[in-house]
């Protein structure tokens, strides 16, 4: 028997297979690469630019999806909606270290659960999906109503922009709960409506602005570098007017800094 056709004939089927599994090895790749494509969303600038008046060397932030789906965020004009679902974060591109960040945020639901991570690792825990650093709670009003355990509401200063470490990080609270934070007044508006933030990031340091008066803060963070990450937990949020102040940075150890993650 001639075995030469079989043998050529076998040759051509695996290299058209070779093909075929290259053409979805590539497609897969490409979709891969799509779907981890870095949103833009908010600017950031330096101080001394500000101080210039040099608005024209604002750079927009670049974010990078951790551990959600890529329809978890999406842009409308200039707000950033996230869906709320999966739960998990994404990260800034780059690591920060001193700055000033304004943002303006609405919850779409009642009882809605988000924040903003600052100096964080960017690794999600493998039970919450959340990673380290410190987080600026932002939660809206009717979570002390939908969280009553044991016959006892959480304090209403809950969900007027906790601050705590998370992951590791320690951190000392100005306005003691437990080993968070608590505003000392009540500001922050319920569903639908826009509420501001200013937070102040220096030297481990972090005071927080709501709606116009400074009411919380903490101190001493282990971690004083790393990214920022956008939280999505369970509801619908909105962001815009997203700026980052970049500041002179400081005497800053490698243990203080978050690992970089690429």
């Amino acid at each position: 028997m001639d075995i030469h056709p079989f043998i050529t004939h076998t040759r051509v089927q695996m290299k058209i297979f070779t093909n075929l599994f290259l053409l979805c090895s590539l497609g897969t790749c490409l979709n891969t690469l799509a779907q981890s494509k870095p949103l833009s969303f908010g600017t950031e600038i330096t101080l001394e630019q500000l101080a210039n008046n040099d608005k024209g060397k604002e750079k927009p932030i670049k974010w990078i999806n951790v551990n959600t789906d890529p329809e978890t965020w999406r842009k409308e004009k200039d707000i950033l909606v996230c869906s709320g679902l999966p739960i998990g974060v994404m990260r800034s591109e780059k690591q920060f270290e001193n700055f000033i960040m304004l943002v303006e945020w609405r919850h779409m639901e009642a009882g809605g659960n988000s924040g903003v991570f600052v100096w964080s690792d960017a690794i999600p825990g493998e039970k919450d999906r959340l990673p380290g650093g410190v987080e600026v709670q932002m939660l809206e009003l009717d979570w002390v109503n939908q969280n009553i355990r044991d016959g006892v509401k959480p304090p209403i200063a809950y969900v007027h922009g906790e601050l705590f470490g998370v992951g590791g990080v320690n951190t000392l609270p100005d306005n003691p709960r437990g080993t968070r934070s608590k505003s000392i007044e009540n500001r922050a508006l319920g569903k639908g409506e826009w509420n501001s933030y200013k937070v102040v990031c220096v030297d481990g340091t972090i005071k927080l602005s709501v709606n116009g008066k400074f009411v919380n803060g903490i101190s001493k963070s282990s971690i004083k570098k790393g990214y920022l990450c956008l939280e999505s937990e369970g509801a619908e949020i909105q962001f815009k007017n997203f700026k980052i102040i970049e500041l002179p940075p400081g005497v800053t150890s490698e243990a203080q800094t978050a690992k970089k993650v690429f």
